[in-house]
């Protein structure tokens, strides 16, 4: 049963990551491609691609073996400028192993760029 595609997206690169494969496929939208551009800036994916299937298309995925577990976060929890340490305790195993994807009034980041700018957002995601 389809959750919301970033759901679905980070549960596949989840799923491939656990049973070794080296690439993988997910369905594309504007915010899951901002996702993977964090994910990729950050080292834990390769290069991905758009796939055009006239139905919206997905994304190729090259995987690098680096993720350990990588999940939605819903409900989209409303995060301040000062409060992002609650919410790394409480998703990440530990300070400054992963980080958090936020969508902010400036696009799509992690938790330490929105601490640098100095602004809140929503939590969309993380990954270690």
């Amino acid at each position: 049963m389809k959750q919301s595609i970033l759901s679905d997206c980070m549960s596949t690169l989840k799923n491939a990551e656990n049973v070794g494969k080296d690439r993988c496929t997910a369905e594309s939208s504007k915010v899951v491609m901002e996702v993977l551009k964090t994910i990729q800036k950050k080292g834990y994916i390769g290069e991905f691609e758009k796939i055009e299937d006239n139905r919206g298309g997905k994304f190729r995925i090259e995987l690098m073996g680096k993720i350990n577990d990588c999940n939605s976060i819903r409900p989209r929890f409303s995060v301040k400028k000062n409060e992002f340490e609650k919410w790394e305790k409480r998703y990440l195993p530990a300070k400054g192993m992963g980080f958090l994807i936020v969508s902010t009034s400036q696009g799509i980041m992690t938790h330490e760029e929105a601490k640098s700018q100095e602004i809140g957002g929503k939590l969309i995601a993380y990954v270690y």
